[in-house]
């Protein structure tokens, strides 16, 4: 019976790698992180607002003289450093997610015309834009590899103070809106689209998405996650 969670195991890094399938799991793992950043490359061509955490990026990136896929990579790096204090461990998926979703959106930038069409802009939003990153959240979690370094973030702080996913995932994300339109962001429908919608879309694709692990996983390892908070806007 298929609940309204997905069924995901809840592994050490070690443990990560040697719960099998691996090749399967990697190619999931590349494949999904490269599609990610092609869709915020994409939204960002629509320019009919970003998702949460790339309004933050955005605005970062107007004041430093830096690509918008670098500035992913290094926000993703300093993420990371707030997980010391938390004891959060970085899964291989982790360190992929921080190499390879920036230099993807720069790719994806560099080969994409701005286009003037209002339907060209909107089919960039929402279908390459949201779906596209809706779809490629759910391969990279699926993967079973350890979360994005956001994600993480997120999980700590709520397992270190006792305050729910959701209200930790809900003042992320107000506060990098809220910075990142600060300093020049861009904000728009397209934010609120994909803040209303991303939860849904994993919620209902991550299910076919996740790949079963070869070994044997004691029952009180596994997890039954809700996507409305495991899966924030940047993995």
């Amino acid at each position: 019976m298929q609940t309204t969670g997905a069924l995901l195991a809840d592994l050490g890094p070690a443990a990560q790698l040697r719960a099998g399938r691996l090749p399967r799991r990697l190619t999931q793992l590349m494949v999904g992180l490269v599609l990610y950043g092609t869709s915020m490359g994409l939204m960002i061509r629509g320019g009919l607002g970003l998702d949460p955490w790339d309004v933050f990026h955005s605005g970062v990136t107007s004041h430093l003289p830096l690509s918008f896929g670098a500035v992913v990579t290094l926000v993703g790096f300093v993420v990371l450093l707030a997980w010391i204090p938390l004891r959060q461990r970085p899964g291989l998926g982790t360190i992929a997610n921080v190499l390879v979703i920036g230099a993807a959106t720069d790719a994806t930038l560099a080969l994409t015309p701005t286009p003037h069409d209002l339907p060209v802009r909107l089919a960039l939003t929402l279908v390459g834009g949201v779906l596209g990153n809706g779809l490629a959240g759910a391969m990279y979690i699926g993967a079973q590899l350890g979360p994005g370094p956001r994600d993480g973030l997120m999980t700590g702080i709520s397992r270190r103070t006792g305050l729910s996913l959701r209200l930790v995932r809900t003042v992320q994300e107000i506060t990098v809106v809220a910075v990142g339109f600060a300093l020049g962001g861009s904000v728009g429908f397209g934010t609120a689209v994909y803040a209303l919608s991303i939860g849904p879309i994993v919620q209902h694709l991550l299910p076919r998405l996740v790949v079963p692990l070869a070994v044997q996983v004691p029952p009180q390892v596994v997890a039954e996650r809700s996507v409305r908070s495991t899966c924030s806007s940047v993995p």
